[in-house]
């Protein structure tokens, strides 16, 4: 078996949050009354769901996850494929972001995660002051 990424996420609402799951990456893998697994084929992620506690703002130390694709083709083929499936994608767009130019878009699940699909176009070796928040709520 070749090497996944393993994401184990606490979340407030298992069902509200196995539907959002469901829509994203297809049907889980495990399904029980405490716990959702979703592993996926491209990319390769093991992904688990279980109920946990919050932070009280809302808001861990998680950043953000996401999907690096390899042309912006493929970005906005994920997109329509999401819309599709009813989840609301944001607009995709082409940002200066982390030291690269990229075309991306971001998905939120029920928890408040976000999620970006992306493609890297050029790495930069400087960035703007507006671009280091790029990721940033």
């Amino acid at each position: 078996m070749p090497s996944a990424v393993h994401i184990s996420l606490n979340v407030s609402d298992l069902s509200r949050s196995a539907d959002f799951y469901r829509r994203f990456f297809g049907e889980p893998t495990k399904l029980k009354a405490d716990y959702a697994k979703f592993v996926t084929a491209e990319p390769l992620i093991h992904l688990a769901l279980q109920p946990g506690r919050r932070a009280e703002d809302g808001e861990g130390a998680l950043s953000h996850l996401g999907i690096r694709v390899d042309s912006s083709e493929e970005v906005r083929a994920w997109r329509k494929t999401l819309l599709d499936r009813g989840l609301p994608a944001e607009a995709e767009k082409r940002e200066d972001c982390c030291y690269a130019l990229q075309d991306k878009f971001w998905v939120s699940d029920p928890d408040g995660n976000r999620w970006e699909v992306y493609n890297v176009i050029e790495d930069n070796e400087a960035t703007s002051r507006e671009a280091q928040t790029c990721c940033a709520r």
